[in-house]
């Protein structure tokens, strides 16, 4: 019984420990993740929020999704795409460049166009992960509907799976895509932690060190596409931080 009340109270002794490095990890984290959009002067709002980026390599280096990043940018009247830094009601857009994009693993690489240097997240070996391993995600789940506010989530890595990633046409999956995913699969970390689709482009990180582990890319829906906010599935999956490392050294 001694025994047994000793183990008890080391496990309630370390819940706030856990909890506090928690909070010095999100506090370190947050300045180096930004929201990423568009700028188009005469639009109300002028800032379209699109989803979650971070800041990485010598600060002027943006990771977000593929698919976050908007494709049909009104030239014609100066529509800018970037990223959104700051917090609340208090940011300020900065314009980007797309440097690199890989589509395949859905991610992209954007270059800030001048400016200070924003902090960085260190990225971690991807390889390196094991399931059960406590992780979070940091980002902005709905988007800039109440100014650019920061959400961190916990999250377990349930599990290390392949999967096919979804491709703009069906028709694309011939018999040499999928011969190619048996022989090179991609793996992509499964997660029990909640993610909405703002999330997209969020960092995922060991809670200890704060090393970027992967990039959140998709969210399991369950039913139609709007109960991804009203009734989450607290499935979540990230494209691991292995493939960011090759995206930035792509010239």
């Amino acid at each position: 019984m001694l025994a047994v009340c000793t183990a008890l109270a080391a496990c309630l002794t370390s819940l706030p420990a856990a909890a506090d490095k928690l909070a010095q990890t999100i506090a370190a984290v947050k300045p180096s993740i930004v929201g990423v959009g568009s700028f188009l002067k005469t639009r109300s709002p002028s800032v379209v929020f699109s989803g979650t980026g971070f800041a990485v390599g010598d600060g002027l280096s943006i990771i977000t999704n593929a698919h976050v990043v908007p494709t049909n940018l009104d030239a014609g009247k100066m529509e800018q795409l970037g990223i959104v830094v700051g917090a609340g009601q208090d940011f300020r857009f900065r314009p980007a460049r797309l440097q690199a994009l890989d589509r395949a693993h859905d991610l992209a690489h954007l270059r800030l166009e001048g400016g200070p240097p924003l902090p960085v997240l260190t990225l971690g070996d991807s390889r390196t992960a094991v399931e059960g391993q406590a992780l979070a995600l940091t980002g902005f789940p709905l988007g800039m509907v109440l100014g650019l506010n920061h959400v961190t989530h916990r999250a377990t890595l349930s599990a290390i799976t392949p999967i096919v990633m979804p491709s703009l046409s069906s028709r694309r999956l011939d018999a040499r895509a999928i011969t190619q995913l048996q022989r090179d699969p991609l793996h992509i970390f499964q997660l029990d932690g909640t993610a909405y689709p703002g999330n997209s482009g969020s960092p995922v990180y060991d809670v200890e060190s704060g090393a970027v582990l992967g990039v959140i890319n998709m969210v399991f829906v369950k039913g139609l596409k709007e109960s991804a906010i009203t009734s989450p599935s607290g499935i979540s999956y990230a494209i691991p931080s292995r493939y960011v490392q090759e995206l930035l050294q792509q010239k």
